[in-house]
């Protein structure tokens, strides 16, 4: 028996309930990890609330990424053993499985080793943030030292790879925030230049950071009608890559922009880019090594204990955090 945490209504933080169930029996190409540290993501609170991707299943767990040990291995599972620290990567449904809980069964194929010296906090928050940002800016956005690139909910955890990728390929950040006390923040994160868009027009400061050529890479998980704005943000032949809709407005198509710049605007989940096994391979490969050496290092905002879940699902919609939100267990 394990507590976890499930909810049997679509609602706000407060359907979350912390129960204790049976253990389910392993399949073959499947693990079960002991849970030291959950990440917790928007599309946690989208799952809860129903305005996911894909249709919650009530009665229904939560998350896909976390961190702990190895407790039993399926029998087809090759290169993982018993007592290894490992991560997670989104690779599984959540109504399938869920990693809320003091115990969670997994895909073996969704498991990571954990790099070595970091935090138990610190390992729950790696591989969501970063797998997204590198896919996006690396993989499709083909990201490029001198480029200006602008990534708005900049205080996002996904956000905050995205400026950490971006200075260590030697680009220049410009990160987008609404609220200006969190400007020296983003400063401290790495950002080159932090735009508030409650005290300055977004469009006039991009065009003055890059002396009117405007952004060539455009990072949005807001969507709606922001999406004209950010047309008049880019440059010529500039790319904007949406990975989210944080606005739950319509998003309409800046159709005039696109045919005057020859903007690319294009959809992205995280999804796409894990769906090829190589690119991933090489991916984590190459983020392990960073995370080890310091050269990315995630940023924790606040950590909360599993008998706080609802106090942590409150504080993501806030939107007043900096950094990812972990629950430890």
């Amino acid at each position: 028996m394990s507590r976890v945490v499930r909810f049997y209504e679509l609602g706000d933080p407060d359907v979350l309930r912390i129960e204790e169930i049976p253990d389910r029996p392993l399949n073959n190409d499947e693990v079960r990890i002991k849970v030291e540290a959950i990440g917790v993501n928007r599309a946690d609170s989208m799952f809860r609330t129903g305005i996911y991707l894909e249709t919650t299943e009530l009665p229904a767990r939560l998350g896909t990424e976390g961190a702990g040990v190895i407790q039993e291995i399926g029998t087809d599972v090759e290169g993982i053993e018993v007592g290894e620290r490992v991560g997670t990567i989104p690779l599984f449904s959540m109504n399938v499985n869920g990693l809320y809980g003091e115990s969670a069964v997994v895909p073996a194929r969704a498991v990571v080793r954990t790099p070595n010296h970091i935090s138990v906090a610190e390992s729950a928050a790696i591989w969501t943030q970063y797998l997204t940002a590198w896919g996006a800016l690396i993989q499709h956005g083909k990201i490029q030292a001198g480029q200006h690139v602008l990534i708005t909910a900049a205080s996002s955890s996904v956000g905050l790879a995205a400026i950490q990728l971006s200075k260590l390929l030697g680009a220049i950040p410009i990160a987008v925030t609404r609220q200006t006390a969190k400007k020296q923040r983003l400063v401290d994160a790495g950002a080159d230049h932090v735009v508030s868009t409650d005290e300055s027009s977004l469009e006039q400061a991009v065009l003055d950071i890059t002396n009117g050529r405007g952004a060539d890479l455009i990072f949005d998980p807001v969507a709606g009608n922001f999406l004209n704005t950010l047309a008049a943000c880019a440059a010529q032949g500039g790319q904007i890559i949406e990975y989210g809709w944080l606005s739950l407005e319509p998003t309409p198509f800046p159709l005039f922009p696109s045919f005057q710049k020859g903007l690319s605007v294009r959809g992205y989940t995280i999804y796409e880019f894990l769906a090829d096994s190589s690119l991933l391979s090489r991916a984590v490969e190459e983020i392990s090594k960073k995370v080890e050496t310091g050269q990315l290092r995630p940023i924790i905002d606040r950590v909360f204990g599993l008998e706080q879940v609802t106090e942590a699902h409150r504080h993501l919609e806030s939107n007043n955090q900096i950094g990812k939100i972990v629950i430890t267990v």
